[in-house]
């Protein structure tokens, strides 16, 4: 009998405010290489794809919205050790107004907005999957989009 295989399902959240720009942490979580990521985490048992962005936006970040989460593919990473899915969100905010605040400070160092043209480097990986596949470019190596549109 083969053991169990562990399996990790998350969300990533890209965030755009009014003036375009999107959302990225500088995530410094330990035994990782510093990169710039997307808010999200892990899809907890029971929870929708939509419901796990919105509230990993509120414990990442502060950022609370009535906006609607909206799914647009899911990605497997081809590389993981166990089997690794990402719904891919977008959460399009109507102002340029929301602050966000570190709230998980041994994970991210801070928030920032971010022209589309002008990312920054090196991106966390599932967050370079995500914000590919937005960007119309193809994904990464080692990745796979499923549309959902």
């Amino acid at each position: 009998m083969s053991p169990p295989v562990a399996s990790r399902v998350g969300v990533g959240v890209i965030v755009t405010r009014a003036d375009g720009n999107l959302l990225l942490g500088y995530r410094i979580k330990a035994g990782e290489t510093p990169s710039w990521c997307l808010p999200g985490g892990h899809v907890e048992p029971g929870e929708t794809f939509e419901t796990a962005a919105l509230r990993e936006l509120r414990e990442e970040t502060g950022i609370v919205t009535q906006r609607p989460a909206d799914i647009f593919a899911i990605l497997q990473q081809l590389t993981a050790r166990h089997t690794a899915i990402t719904g891919a969100a977008q959460v399009s905010l109507e102002d340029n107004l929301a602050e966000p605040q570190v709230t998980e400070p041994d994970v991210f160092a801070r928030w920032a907005w971010f022209p589309q043209a002008a990312l920054p480097t090196p991106l966390f990986p599932a967050s370079d999957a995500v914000l590919s596949l937005w960007q119309s470019a193809p994904c990464p190596e080692r990745w796979r989009a499923y549309s959902v549109l």
